[in-house]
């Protein structure tokens, strides 16, 4: 089984990884993946009536979570930048009605359209993560809670509030053509940043720019709520 189930270790720790700082390494997350999926093949009943892939894939990721929050992968400083982008993004749109451009959210932030995108770059990381993590089995913490910023209020019950659901769906709607692809090839059709970049015709750091600003976009809109 652990032969079998090794490639999903691989495609998890890739998908991950495209969405951390560049200081995160891809074999840490695949070999704290293989400790979950030996826990998974301890823990997994077929009684259960779960398929085990569907079972792994929990444990894989929450192993890697995990890792990650061991090793504090998303220091105070990527949280403050990650705010002001988002927020430059929202007075930018309140300004104009609509969805800015690059340039015109550089010109919010008062700098030059290279460096607005350096930002992008450098705030990449800790953006979105997957609703299954809040899965909770056995008793034990739900990875997503034990990786969420400092909050006093559930993620699950945040999740779960319909009103929240609601503006999120709307926001995605609103994201400009090229975004909204881009998040459904990552997220749905779960392809990573370098298939996404063949997909476009574009370089996979300008994926990773277009992929940080439409977090930033929807985290803007449901900035109320984070």
């Amino acid at each position: 089984m652990l032969e079998q189930f090794a490639p999903l270790v691989r495609r998890l720790a890739h998908h991950l990884v495209a969405r951390l700082p560049a200081s995160v390494q891809v074999d840490d997350l695949i070999q704290a993946g293989l400790i979950g999926l030996v826990d998974a093949i301890g823990r997994f009943r077929e009684d259960h009536g779960a398929q085990f892939e569907t079972f792994a894939t929990q444990r894989i990721r929450g192993a890697m979570l995990d890792e990650l929050r061991a090793h504090d992968w998303l220091p105070r400083g990527l949280r403050r930048l990650q705010k002001s982008l988002a927020t430059a993004l929202d007075r930018a749109e309140q300004k104009l009605g609509r969805a800015p451009s690059e340039v015109e959210v550089a010109a919010e932030l008062g700098v030059p359209l290279a460096e607005y995108q350096a930002m992008l770059n450098e705030a990449h990381g800790g953006q979105l993560v997957y609703l299954e993590d809040l899965a909770n089995d056995d008793d034990e913490e739900p990875a997503l809670d034990r990786q969420s910023i400092e909050d006093d209020e559930s993620p699950l019950v945040r999740l779960a509030d319909e009103r929240f659901r609601t503006k999120l769906i709307a926001a995605i709607e609103d994201l400009p053509e090229r975004e909204k692809l881009l998040m459904g090839l990552y997220y749905d059709d779960e392809l990573n940043f370098k298939e996404i970049a063949e997909v476009l015709g574009v370089s996979e750091s300008r994926v990773c720019q277009l992929h940080g600003q439409a977090v930033n976009r929807l985290r803007a809109k449901v900035q109320d709520w984070c």
